[in-house]
């Protein structure tokens, strides 16, 4: 199982292609580097005794921390190496679970769909479609990313 990729351009890119991201163990740190960035101090997620009372029984990740993990997955395979352009968005994004202080995650990654912009001649577009498992093959993050990606040949 290959863990690194080449970067990809538009044009590498195939329906039905997968790649596979390495695991990573969400620590404390991740929590409270998460909280103190965006300022979301939620009790659920910083507040062990508060936490333990809850549906979870323990704290449990931020939602939009799990999705920056997934998208931290992406980037860290490689294949958008330089040839990324931007992140466009997602047409869904589903949080089935929480993710866990101790979790390992990892995501599986396949293109579900390529097309050339008619607006521009140097990218495409490419979706992905994600699903982030952890250490017991519990789906914690799913949903389908789209990126704008180099053409390997374009010269303006």
């Amino acid at each position: 199982m290959a863990y690194s990729y080449e970067p990809h351009h538009f044009e590498d890119f195939e329906e039905g292609q997968t790649f596979e991201s390495v695991g990573r163990t969400v620590t404390e740190s991740d929590f409270v580097m998460h909280s103190a960035f965006t300022g979301d101090w939620t009790e659920l997620h910083t507040n062990a005794d508060y936490a333990a009372d809850s549906q979870f029984g323990e704290r449990v990740a931020h939602g939009p921390m799990t999705f920056s993990l997934a998208t931290g997955f992406v980037y860290r395979c490689g294949f958008l190496e330089r040839t990324v352009m931007a992140f466009l968005g997602m047409n869904y994004m589903d949080i089935p679970a929480p993710v866990y202080d101790g979790d390992t995650i990892s995501l599986d990654m396949e293109v579900t769909g390529t097309k050339p912009f008619s607006s521009r001649e140097d990218a495409g577009l490419v979706v992905l479609d994600t699903e982030m498992t952890n250490q017991d093959d519990v789906v914690v993050f799913e949903g389908d990313m789209k990126f704008m990606i180099k053409r390997r040949d374009y010269s303006p």
